[in-house]
């Protein structure tokens, strides 16, 4: 009776995963889909996700690409008129103006490998090249916390020099991850169908 019980029950799971019409208002109906049905349920998801990926890892590389371009400008006005930016004069007396250039160009790695990473082949493919960015924003965390421990007063308005990389690139592997998940539940879901069909 029990292995009867069990059974039952692992029946009614695996059909708990399927679609039903009753899943659109607009039927009266609970049978399951049938195959055909389901394949075209599966594929507009896959489809709607498809969108959603290519519009929110255009939409923070857009951004990435926004902070690199002003990175890049810092560097030209670092090159071409020295201190004349304040978040680069507060550091006039501790670093060298080759320094700051470095240090800035090493952002615009990171941020530029953040969005290679968001749109480069698989997902582990992507999250390296993402934690290769988590690593350069790491270092810019480091070398700028310690130059500005060693300024008179911190400087709040300049947070962003030490923080901006690594946000960026944290923000772009929560990003993948989601998406990531996503898919991955369709995945599933088409599985769970060719599981039923099986049998």
């Amino acid at each position: 009776m029990k292995k009867l019980t069990r059974k039952w029950r692992k029946s009614q799971e695996e059909d708990s995963f399927l679609p039903t019409r009753g899943d659109d208002p607009t039927l009266d109906d609970y049978r399951p889909l049938d195959i055909r049905e389901q394949e075209e349920l599966i594929r507009s998801f896959e489809t709607s996700q498809a969108q959603q990926s290519r519009l929110w890892r255009g939409v923070f590389a857009a951004l990435l690409l926004c902070f690199a371009g002003f990175l890049v400008y810092s560097i030209f006005q670092q090159l071409s008129s020295p201190w004349e930016l304040r978040y680069h004069a507060y550091f006039m007396e501790d670093l060298d103006s080759w320094v700051i250039i470095s240090a800035d160009w090493v952002a615009v790695v990171a941020c530029s490998l953040a969005i290679i990473g968001l749109f480069h082949g698989d997902s582990k493919d992507r999250r390296q090249w993402i934690w290769y960015s988590c690593f350069f924003g790491m270092v810019l965390v480091v070398f700028w916390l310690y130059f500005m421990s060693r300024l008179p007063r911190f400087r709040w308005d300049v947070i962003w020099l030490p923080f901006g990389p690594l946000c960026g690139a944290g923000l772009s592997l929560y990003v993948d991850h989601l998406l990531s998940e996503s898919s991955e539940e369709i995945r599933k879901l088409r599985s769970y169908m060719y599981a039923h069909k099986a049998h």
